[in-house]
């Protein structure tokens, strides 16, 4: 037998051993003694014009559900489902119902299946949502400008100044720079775990968040050492990782600023733009802090301050215009992942050529120094 039907072997019995047991075995007498276990969850609700919400739902549980009634406010009200009324394991259907909604009020939605199982969704402010059109779009962009952009390239601005410390120095605001990193890696990790609840239970929402915190920093470091084989990492290089994975945790913002205003929640919206303006302008330094004793041209400052900060603008978008929070956990748990890797690279690079790292004593101060900066401009972040 050839190698390849060696390895593909065991997977063919697998499954045929599957097929049997879901055949015959106790799951058929379960599925014949007991009724079918229901799941719908909602994906997001819209208010795309003046008297129609659009609900967007997704199965993540083990059977197939069929949507048979919707109730708007307590009362049974008309609807149509596309593609099918009939939804499949991890399938998503979407609903659209003809409701005279008001600006501004409260709305709860339920949708019963053919069993009679009930799922309810609350909306604390019915509002018109964001349509894909150019006035949305350049607002969400000038909102990512305004966050990620601009705080980032202000940061930039102490490169000058870092150049003409001593390498003591330097060493401690690169331990500043992982103080700030860890906060924000914690930050993402955090509104991961926290959005997990509202991912359909078939899409793992813990599962998500290990694949991100895990597979990102093994892919970013296979990567990276593209064309440098065992060399060490260069300044540059660092600052590089640094970006980006600033810029994915940037992501996660932009997504958060983007929901709020589509769910209407605009004051919300408004306290994070303020927040993570103050959060994000000691991003800057982090970035710069590795080229001190560098001479970076301008077009490569450039470039490390679009690679932090323009993808603020692209979460705005996604999270104004298709919010899904199976995407959010995600997202952030990439972000947290590469920010994982950053710490790494960046404690081997202060731990190299004598130097203490991240265990001497002024570096140490500076890392909590980071962690007390983030978290006090944290403060202004709206919760």
């Amino acid at each position: 037998m050839a190698l390849a039907g060696k390895g593909v072997l065991p997977l063919l019995l697998l499954a045929v051993l599957l097929a049997v047991f879901a055949r015959f075995g106790p799951i058929g007498v379960f599925r014949a003694a007991f009724p079918p276990i229901e799941e719908l969850t909602f994906e997001r609700i819209a208010f795309p014009e003046p008297g129609l919400v659009i609900v967007h739902l997704v199965n993540g549980g083990p059977e197939p559900v069929t949507v048979a009634q919707v109730i708007v406010d307590d009362a049974f009200w008309e609807h149509t489902v596309t593609p099918d009324r009939q939804v499949g394991r991890l399938d998503g259907v979407v609903v659209e119902i003809p409701y005279p909604w008001v600006d501004g009020d409260p709305l709860t939605i339920s949708i019963v299946s053919s069993t009679g199982v009930t799922f309810t969704q609350e909306v604390a402010v019915a509002t018109q949502s964001p349509q894909f059109n150019r006035s949305y779009v350049v607002t969400f962009a000038l909102l990512g400008i305004y966050v990620g952009v601009i705080p980032v390239f202000l940061g930039l601005l102490w490169l000058p100044f870092l150049t003409g410390v001593s390498q003591r120095w330097v060493d401690f605001f690169l331990s500043f720079t992982v103080g700030l990193l860890l906060f924000l890696g914690v930050d993402a990790l955090e509104g991961a775990i926290s959005l997990t609840g509202q991912v359909a239970s078939a899409f793992q929402g813990v599962g998500l968040i290990v694949l991100g915190v895990i597979g990102t920093p093994l892919a970013i470091h296979a990567v990276s050492r593209i064309g440098r084989g065992d060399s060490p990492i260069t300044p540059l290089g660092i600052s590089t990782l640094i970006a980006v994975g600033i810029g994915l945790h940037n992501l996660g913002e932009g997504l958060a600023i983007g929901s709020s205003y589509a769910i209407g929640e605009v004051a919300l919206g408004t306290g994070l733009v303020f927040g993570f303006l103050l959060h994000n302008t000691t991003e800057g330094l982090g970035i710069v802090a590795p080229l001190a004793r560098s001479r970076p041209s301008l077009g490569r400052l450039v470039i490390l301050g679009l690679i932090a900060g323009v993808p603020t603008i692209l979460g705005t978008w996604i999270g104004g215009f298709s919010y899904s929070p199976t995407a959010s956990v995600l997202f952030l748990a990439i972000g947290a992942g590469a920010i994982v890797q950053v710490i790494v690279v960046l404690g081997r690079s202060m731990g190299s050529r004598g130097r203490e790292g991240l265990k001497g004593p002024l570096n140490a101060v500076g890392l909590v120094a980071g962690l007390i900066v983030m978290y006090a401009t944290g403060l202004f972040v709206a919760a």
